[in-house]
């Protein structure tokens, strides 16, 4: 199924050898797009392709390469060190010594190198010695120092859509030199099932292809069918990063969709993360900061049946646990919601940073002891239980040579209505007193 001799991977034989064959990315490539540029090396000039893997970052950078007919050096940040950037810089100076040519620097997952390796070969991009290309699936903006960023443009690639696969794969069955010659036979159906399972990653589903062409071809019919890809695809799992941009947006889109109000997408973004390997008491702990941030006083329950969401799949692990995190979340998403609590703790946080140690009045200090009722501490406080209405109308809680604030501001939702009245009240009656 492969050319006489050639036993490289069915992925690397059908690497794009022209912008033509590149699938996907179209927001980046044909006329006028952003990527067209560089591949047409007008301007040429260093970048930084970001996105998940399996979408093109490797090929790209070679394709500039061979359109700019200028060498191309390929390393990894997981198995080089300064030492091979510094032979690729000496490479680099030679060939355009001698015969001139720009030099592509492509650095694979260049979010491994820590900053000191980044400034490495930081003077070489800036005297154009070498034209850096560095591929990663993490967010450039907090992985690569500001100085390597300022020199090089920001590509951001998209995971490649089922139909995009399924035309990567139809043109790896078809193809005599690099694909499989037409050995095998596989309905539309079942690419269908291989270009999902792939999970947008155009690696992953040459890789799931070649695999089932080798099991079809072990038996007399060589199809690919249903039984195969079932094989094939057994306990694969979606994409899913534990410590990287994938997680974080996630469950970002997570915490958004129950702010939002939107249950349904609330449960899909946790069977997401669940799906790719999520550790549910990541998602209990999150769920407690949801009920305190966004739900707050509107509805208190939240932050109760968060708690008990959290002890129940303690005690039941998984996957029965997990029904009682996805009843909390739904719930969470139906609670009326307010960020007043959260912003008025923020407010008051930055008063206590900025205005410094105020000194606490007497008359609210502590006076456990003689001495300290002897210094005047507790004087004058006023007792609220014995005031009309259990409330000491016109009191300042605040240091004395501070003004006082008001932090906090109910929202019009849920229990925060009663909360908002029974303060405007409250208010009220002490700008009454203060103005006697």
């Amino acid at each position: 199924m492969t050319a006489a001799g050639d036993w490289r991977p069915l992925a690397d034989r059908m690497r794009p050898a022209t912008t033509q064959e590149v699938v996907g990315q179209r927001h980046l490539l044909g006329p006028g797009k952003p990527l067209s540029g560089l591949l047409n090396a007008d301007p040429l000039h260093s970048a930084v392709l970001w996105g998940p893997p399996g979408t093109g970052k490797t090929t790209l950078a070679r394709l500039v390469a061979r359109n700019a007919e200028a060498d191309f050096i390929a390393l990894s940040a997981v198995m080089s060190g300064v030492k091979d950037i510094r032979q690729a810089v000496d490479n680099a100076k030679k060939t355009k010594t001698n015969s001139g040519r720009l030099t592509v620097l492509f650095l694979d997952e260049v979010h491994r190198f820590n900053k000191a390796q980044q400034d490495a070969f930081l003077p070489w991009v800036e005297d154009g010695t070498l034209i850096f290309i560095g591929a990663t699936t993490e967010n450039p903006s907090f992985e690569l120092n500001n100085a390597l960023l300022s020199r090089a443009r920001v590509y951001v690639l998209k995971s490649l859509s089922v139909e995009d696969l399924k035309a990567l794969l139809r043109r790896a069955l078809e193809l005599k030199e690099r694909g499989l010659g037409g050995a095998v036979e596989c309905s539309e159906d079942q690419l269908e099932c291989l270009a999902v399972a792939a999970d947008g990653d155009a690696r992953r589903a040459l890789n799931l292809l070649e695999l089932a062409a080798g099991l079809a071809a072990s038996e007399r019919e060589a199809i690919i069918n249903e039984t195969v890809v079932s094989d094939v695809i057994a306990g694969g799992t979606r994409r899913f990063d534990r410590a990287g941009d994938v997680f974080y947006d996630q469950i970002s889109a997570l915490h958004k969709s129950v702010r939002g109000s939107d249950p349904d997408a609330s449960l899909y973004w946790f069977a997401r993360m669940l799906d790719g390997g999520c550790d549910p008491l990541y998602i209990a702990r999150r769920m407690v900061r949801m009920a305190s941030e966004d739900i707050g006083n509107a509805d208190p329950r939240a932050l109760r049946i968060t708690l008990d969401a959290w002890e129940t799949y303690d005690r039941l692990g998984s996957p029965e646990g997990e029904l009682a995190l996805a009843q909390a979340l739904v719930f969470m998403a139906c609670a009326a919601k307010s960020n007043a609590v959260y912003k008025a703790y923020g407010a008051a946080s930055s008063d206590a940073r900025e205005l410094g140690s105020r000194e606490v009045p007497e008359r609210l200090r502590n006076a456990p002891t003689k001495l300290a009722k002897s210094l005047g501490h507790g004087a004058g406080y006023r007792y609220a239980h014995n005031e009309p209405g259990r409330f000491a109308a016109g009191e300042n809680y605040f240091p004395d040579d501070m003004e006082a604030r008001i932090y906090y501001e109910p929202a019009a939702a849920g229990l925060e209505i009663q909360i908002g009245e029974k303060l405007a009240v409250l208010r009220e009656a002490n700008r009454k007193a203060q103005e006697k």
